[in-house]
């Protein structure tokens, strides 16, 4: 089964486990194909992480992230009268894309178990949606209508996703030749022709053009690399996720606090208060300790059962706790798959903000992202900007192995909000049964910085029970409700769950365009 936020990506890495693929062959199909149809969530010019877990195996983690150009200096921001990076345009592209790299590593792991299935099939789905066009989603044409102003004046964004100067409307077909012709030339030369071959030279020449701060021996430099995950034991299963410049430690810690909180009921006060102060006491730890690891700190103490007990004592489980303004809009793709070996894999991509940093490279039709953005001008600061640093990255695929033999691979989007998303649809799956499709469904909520305010609150979707909500607001939380009942803002999450006998069940999420497809 694969499951992913548009229904065409998830039918592509399911057509790889039909013709006798593994799970990690039909993911790399998976994110082609995301990358075409899903331009404005993620693409080749992002990056990615892979979670791989063989039955009775340790997981290993492929992280896929680019470094910061050799250009890319305080120094030089400053010269150019800048106090932030800006978010938009040439000089927010400044960090290599590494998705690419990511399926170069991931298809020498496939064929290590096994995989057989040649490079032009596994992106076959991709070349063919980007050449003859994909429909335009709802999700898009709303993120081009959100963002026009700041993305319009943008090299090469215009030219790319627009049409004769106009938001492209829903349903239209989006032909992407150059794009085509970038992943045909892959599928032809081999996937480390995005690094150091004629797709790296006419990046590298497009990137000098535009203004950014990536060089073509930049490009050269990307290699992704295979690491350990992080781990957490709870009762019933154990818990991974990935290691730092994620914030894969974020997501372990909400879970693992709010088991020894002891909730019995999902749905009420205790439930989502419960998971709102877990997930402050691990963003406190995430904001001070997550960075490029090569530059970061030990973190294995914050899994230690010492703790996390005192973090969980921490909790007031009446009131709401203090918290100083946060910050982390993000944009992205989770997809996950199991092949009928039990072979799994969580995986995320993406540009970080919709659309990444705008700028479209006109050679090779590649969407250059903004992740650099996370670095910080103050050289005083937990993350300041060096050239060749790995930037702060909200990405984090979860997988869950249970003692009675399930595993499980689930995850979403939306940068602050992916560990806030994970632990609910965890918790309304595995702590209080429900169904995951109606887990994934269920109203969900973002504790963080309210909209146009400079305070944190807690946003939710109109579904909410009014009486939790007004409890919520007695404890102390800053409620604001969405007037819809289905919120991008809240995620395009999704799950798959392997029972022991080998029977699949997975949901998508009805927020997106995804399926859940079985091979």
């Amino acid at each position: 089964m694969v499951v992913a936020p548009h229904g065409a990506a998830a039918e592509a890495g399911a057509n790889i486990l039909r013709e006798g693929g593994n799970a990690v062959e039909a993911m790399i199909a998976a994110a082609a194909s995301i990358a075409v149809v899903y331009p404005h969530m993620n693409g080749i010019g992002g990056d990615a992480f892979f979670l791989i877990a063989e039955p009775g195996r340790p997981p290993r983690v492929i992280d896929a992230c680019g470094r910061s150009g050799s250009l890319a200096t305080i120094e030089r921001y400053r010269s150019l009268g800048h106090d932030e990076i800006p978010v938009r345009g040439a000089e927010a592209a400044l960090t290599v894309a590494g998705a690419v790299s990511g399926w170069l590593l991931a298809s020498e792991v496939a064929a290590a178990l096994g995989g057989r299935i040649p490079r032009g099939e596994l992106l076959e789905a991709a070349i063919r949606q980007a050449k003859e066009g994909s429909p335009v989603t709802r999700s898009f044409a709303r993120c081009i209508a959100d963002d026009r102003s700041s993305l319009t004046g943008v090299p090469g964004f215009a030219d790319h996703f627009m049409a004769d100067g106009k938001p492209r409307e829903v349903g239209a077909v989006f032909v992407q030749e150059r794009l085509a012709d970038t992943l045909d030339h892959l599928a032809r030369t081999g996937f480390a022709d995005f690094y150091r071959g004629d797709v790296a030279a006419e990046m590298a020449a497009d990137l000098e053009e535009a203004g950014s701060f990536v060089t073509r021996e930049d490009l050269r430099k990307q290699e992704a690399r295979l690491t350990g995950p992080l781990s957490v034991p709870l009762v019933d299963a154990t818990l991974f996720n990935t290691p730092p410049p994620t914030q894969g430690l974020a997501s372990l810690i909400i879970l693992a606090i709010f088991e020894r909180l002891g909730v019995r009921r999902g749905e009420g006060f205790e439930h989502v208060h419960g998971l709102i102060e877990a997930a402050k006491q691990a963003f406190a730890v995430r904001d001070r300790e997550i960075r490029d690891p090569d530059h970061a700190g030990e973190i294995g103490r914050y899994l230690e059962a010492g703790w996390l007990d005192e973090a969980t004592e921490r909790i007031d489980r009446k009131r709401a706790g203090p918290w100083p303004p946060g910050n982390g809009d993000g944009d992205t793709i989770w997809m996950g798959a199991i092949d009928s070996n039990g072979l799994a894999v969580s995986f995320i991509q993406s540009l970080y903000w919709e659309f990444g940093s705008g700028v479209v490279l006109p050679k090779t039709g590649v969407t250059w992202q903004n992740r650099g953005i996370s670095f910080s001008l103050d050289p005083r600061s937990a993350n300041p900007l060096h050239p060749g640093r790995k930037p702060f990255h909200t990405l984090n695929p979860a997988f869950a192995r249970f003692k009675d033999g399930r595993s499980m691979v689930y995850g979403s989007m939306g940068g602050d909000g992916q560990p806030q998303f994970q632990s609910a649809i965890f918790t309304r799956h595995v702590r209080f049964g429900m169904d995951p499709a109606e887990a994934i469904d269920a109203p969900r909520w973002r504790w963080g910085r309210t909209w146009g305010e400079g305070q944190t609150g807690v946003e939710v979707e109109n579904r909410f029970d009014p009486d939790l909500l007004a409890a919520l607001e007695r404890a102390g939380h800053t409620i604001s409700v969405l007037d819809v009942p289905y919120s991008d803002g809240m995620g395009h999450a999704g799950m798959i769950i392997r029972r022991a006998d080998g029977r699949l069940t997975g949901a998508s999420d009805p927020r997106c365009d995804g399926e859940a497809v079985a091979a």
